[in-house]
């Protein structure tokens, strides 16, 4: 049973309060704008030379908008599949690997387009 002071703080079974939550909605905020942006740069380069596409993004706030975007999108799909583990993962153990798997798939994805997108802006 959850006492007065308890609800106040918004902790619930968990003890993170509302964390997860803003950070989810946080996160799909930022993502909106970065997603437009990713699809009119799709859009407006399509049949354009390899060489055109990589200048462009290139340009540092091409390529700080596509840092951005895959940073909030890793965090967002990370937090999106623990609420899914936690959901529907019986067995204590099994999902603790989950989450440790879902975790590391994340972050190998949000450093891949990291160094990625670092490659292309740096000119490697």
């Amino acid at each position: 049973m959850a006492t007065p002071l308890k609800r106040v703080r918004g902790l619930g079974a968990a003890h993170r309060g509302t964390e997860t939550f803003w950070r989810q909605r946080m996160t799909a905020i930022a993502n909106i704008p970065l997603v437009i942006f990713l699809i009119l740069s799709i859009v407006s380069h399509i049949g354009a030379p390899y060489d055109e596409v990589r200048a462009y993004f290139a340009q540092p706030v091409v390529a700080v908008l596509m840092l951005a975007l895959m940073i909030s999108a890793a965090i967002h799909m990370r937090i999106g599949l623990k609420e899914i583990i936690d959901d529907y993962v019986q067995g204590e153990g099994a999902r603790v690997i989950a989450i440790l798997l879902v975790t590391f798939f994340a972050a190998g994805v949000g450093l891949a387009s990291v160094v990625a997108i670092l490659k292309i802006g740096l000119g490697s």
